[in-house]
Formats: C-alpha cells, sequence, structure tokens
C-alpha cells in the first residue's frame, strides 16, 4: 500500500493530467510548473515544454514513483 505522501504524489498527477495544458515541464529538471511560470521555482531554469502529451507523461513518471528532487518547500 502506498503511504499518504505517493498517494498525494499520484492525485497530484491526476490533477494535471486532466488540465494538462494549465501546466508545463521545466526542461531543466523535468519539474512540473504552472503555465504562467516565468523561471522554474526548483531549478531556476527557463526553458519548457509545455506539449500537453510531454506533460501528461511527465506526470505519470512522477506520480508512480518516489520523490527524488529537493523542492523550494523541502528547504524552508
Amino acid at each position: 500500500m502506498a503511504d499518504a505522501s505517493q498517494q498525494a504524489r499520484l492525485a497530484k498527477a491526476k490533477e494535471i493530467a486532466t488540465n494538462p495544458v494549465a501546466y508545463k515541464v521545466c526542461e531543466g529538471c523535468d519539474s512540473i510548473v504552472t503555465a504562467e511560470v516565468v523561471i522554474c521555482p526548483n531549478c531556476h531554469g527557463y526553458r519548457f515544454d509545455a506539449d500537453p502529451g510531454r506533460v501528461v507523461d511527465q506526470a505519470v513518471e512522477l506520480g508512480t514513483r518516489e520523490q527524488r528532487s529537493v523542492t523550494a518547500e523541502d528547504l524552508s
């Protein structure tokens, strides 16, 4: 059984996959960010892939595995 953290990641992935045009994937660190973001909050990259298919694929990838990256929330 998945723990609460993994369940939360899966729920967020489902939310993103149902509305991929509202998100994009950072080309620097593969994080998913909202479409309005200009600079990635995780790696400070500025190149993004907004293709809905790419967003869905990345959401599935991130939602079905443990978190491996450090996020801004982890540092506060």
